[in-house]
This record gives structure tokens, C-alpha cells and sequence, in this order.
């Protein structure tokens, strides 16, 4: 991880961790793609949320 700072507790230990729904372009697709949480593991803070594979949202 890089150097960043938990903007809630001030701690600097961060991790990154999937939810089990992946984001799909319609409730129809098949195909989806997981969301990768960031966040503080000091207190739960989530730093950022990010789409592994954006590709399949592109037409």
C-alpha cells in the first residue's frame, strides 16, 4: 500500500478486501465484476472503492 493516512484515526495501516456481489451492467448480464474496498484497519474507514474490471461496462 502506499503512504496515506486514515483521515478519521490517523492511522497509516490500510488493506484491501472484495464484497461478494459484483457490479453488473444490468441486472440481466451475466458477467460482473468485483468491488475492492480500501480501508483503515484501525477503524473500518473506508479509504476508496474501485471496479477491478471496467472493461465489460464499455460498449
Amino acid at each position: 500500500m502506499e503512504n496515506k493516512k486514515c483521515t478519521k484515526c490517523g492511522s497509516v495501516e490500510f488493506t484491501d478486501a472484495t464484497d461478494y456481489m459484483p457490479v453488473k451492467p444490468n441486472k440481466m448480464s451475466l458477467k460482473g465484476s468485483n468491488k475492492i474496498y480500501t480501508f483503515c484497519l484501525n477503524c473500518g474507514e473506508v479509504d476508496s472503492i474501485r471496479i477491478e474490471n471496467v472493461t465489460i461496462f464499455k460498449k
